[in-house]
């Protein structure tokens, strides 16, 4: 593919070369737009329910695990864009004819099914917090009726971006202001919290330290607690742990997503960047992706720790009953309870087992109740007055929700033209770009749980345990001889990409193998799909490990 550089940006990466750092960084901050994509894709609601339930199921002591999936996910980025602007191809076509069809085409429907799953919870949770944040008064209005100007304005939006030229420009445009506003709301919140004293300095610091025992232990005030509910301590024990592992994966899974695998080339491509735009290509993903998503989440986790891990205030009241609100969430962390002492023939049914639930068994329940954006602003007004909290807080959370189904249209429109073979039909990707909004705007028939922001964990969960389809596909294609020619990596440069990215594709895989492995022996569809999980993606790695050798016998 040939490279059409604008006059401007010719002189301006000419003039780049001739600069120092800062004058360089300052001309690619201009130049960059991809990466700002990535990053608002990212911060989304999984990335916003990842951070506010680690904040409330770990507190501080996780708060490492999302920039490490950011940086699994960068190595792979940065490998795709390096493919992509060394060959010059767009990658669907390229990994069918230099890697393996099946790889191929389990990555672009594993990139369109997370399109479809995630713009559920991100429907959900723009409606909840105009709701609940920003305009209280709209609450009697029709979820659809919310939902359908929301789609608008994203259909609009994409429409602009597959006009091309200026259109990708404004596109782009909007994007990084969004994404900007999103960073500042939840740095604004922190930075008050820190002002009020309300945050731990030393276990934020301590919590950037990577540890894997929480993986499969209770965190210190869960610790405390189940100690103190004697016979039920075993059981609280192992359900604590068990809600564990969806949240995990749900947070590292947000990060860099398989449908981002997809988005990065084609937008690379957009705009028309070559081999000349490789540097600039990563600083764009440092920029536009690391710093908001690093900065954001980690604010998210921070707030949310400071407010509700190891509390109960906000799901009980003075006399030990759930609150009106939390009361089905605070419910449904009970019932796993109820149901081990009905198992164990302590009690006949579970009505009859709520008689020996004691204060202690219902602390737990209540530390594990699930959130929703209201209670976490509603829970910083002491600190920042009910302005900042309700309607900066609410905007932040609209602005992730709005720029993540703005991304998720315009990949699966991508996905829609790449499976018929057609990249440069604008109707096929407009009409590709529809169908994740179209199922996002059904989101009240599909999702009726009390908290809209728990929609996005069982999402980010199902998208999460797809990515090491994507991961592999380009650690076979980035050494790849017949893919990418004399542009391939060579001696200690082909040594530092592989180490990094057998890093990157080792961890994703032992994550979703993990997660996926939690539901095997269960009875039911959970077990049949989670047996089968496992099983297609080891059909999925021998295919395309077999169909690799193949394709690139020296």
């Amino acid at each position: 593919m040939k490279t059409h550089l604008s006059k401007t940006e010719t002189e301006l990466l000419e003039q780049a070369e001739t600069k120092g750092p800062l004058g360089k960084a300052a001309i690619y901050a201009k130049l960059s737009g991809p990466g700002w994509l990535q990053g608002a894709i990212t911060l989304g609601g999984g990335s916003l329910a990842g951070a506010l339930y680690l904040g409330i199921l770990f507190g501080p002591h996780m708060l490492w695990l999302q920039p490490l999936a950011m940086i699994c996910g960068v190595i792979m980025l940065s490998a795709i864009t390096f493919v992509t602007l060394s060959t010059g191809e767009r990658p669907f076509g390229l990994v069918i004819r230099r890697v393996s069809p099946f790889l191929a085409w389990a990555w672009i429907i594993a990139a369109a099914i997370a399109n479809l799953v995630f713009c559920l919870p991100q429907f959900s949770l723009a409606t909840a917090a105009i709701q609940q944040n920003i305009a209280p008064g709209t609450a009697s209005v029709s979820p659809y009726v919310i939902g359908g100007g929301i789609l608008a304005v994203a259909a609009l939006i994409v429409s602009a971006y597959n006009k091309g030229g200026t259109g990708v420009l404004w596109f782009e445009r909007i994007l990084k202001v969004m994404v900007g506003l999103i960073v500042l709301s939840f740095v604004g919140v922190t930075i008050t919290l820190i002002a009020k004293g309300a945050v731990d300095f030393g276990a934020v610091f301590t919590g950037h330290i990577p540890s894997l025992k929480y993986f499969t232990n209770p965190t210190p005030a869960f610790v405390d607690a189940i100690a103190q509910t004697g016979e039920n301590s075993s059981a609280w024990t192992e359900i604590v742990t068990g809600d564990h592992a969806g949240k995990i994966i749900a947070a590292f899974g947000t990060a860099v997503g398989i449908n981002m695998t997809f988005l990065l080339p084609y937008s690379i491509l957009k705009r028309n960047w070559g081999k000349r735009h490789r540097g600039l290509a990563i600083f764009d993903l440092s920029l536009g992706l690391i710093v908001p998503f690093v900065i954001a989440t980690g604010c998210l986790v921070i707030s949310s720790a400071s407010q509700f891990y190891g509390k109960t205030t906000d799901v009980l009241d003075d006399n030990g009953l759930p609150r009106p609100e939390m009361q089905a969430s605070y419910e449904s962390k009970l019932a796993p309870l109820l149901t081990k002492i009905v198992a164990e023939g302590r009690a006949e049914s579970m009505e009859s087992a709520k008689a020996l639930v004691t204060p202690d068994d219902q602390r737990i329940a209540a530390m594990l109740a699930d959130r929703d954006v209201a209670q976490l602003a509603s829970s910083l007004e002491p600190f920042t007055g009910k302005f900042l909290a309700q309607k900066i807080f609410g905007f932040g959370v609209l602005g992730m929700a709005l720029s993540t189904i703005i991304m998720l249209m315009l990949i699966n429109g991508f996905c829609a033209t790449e499976a018929i073979g057609q990249p440069d039909n604008k109707t096929v990707h407009f009409i590709g770009a529809m169908l994740p909004g179209i199922i996002g705007f059904f989101n009240p028939a599909i999702w009726t749980g009390a908290s809209k922001a728990a929609l996005a964990i069982p999402a980010s969960t199902i998208a999460g345990a797809l990515i090491p389809i994507a991961y592999y596909t380009f650690f076979l294609l980035m050494n790849s001889k017949t893919a990418l020619g004399a542009e391939m990596p060579i001696g200690g440069r082909r040594i530092r990409w592989n180490v990094l990215m057998i890093f990157a594709t080792g961890l994703v895989s032992y994550g979703a193998i993990w997660v996926t492995y939690q539901g095997v022996g269960t009875p039911g569809l959970k077990g049949i799909m989670s047996v089968s999980a496992l099983v297609v993606l080891a059909i999925l790695f021998i295919l395309g490990t077999l169909g690799f050798m193949k394709k690139n016998r020296v």
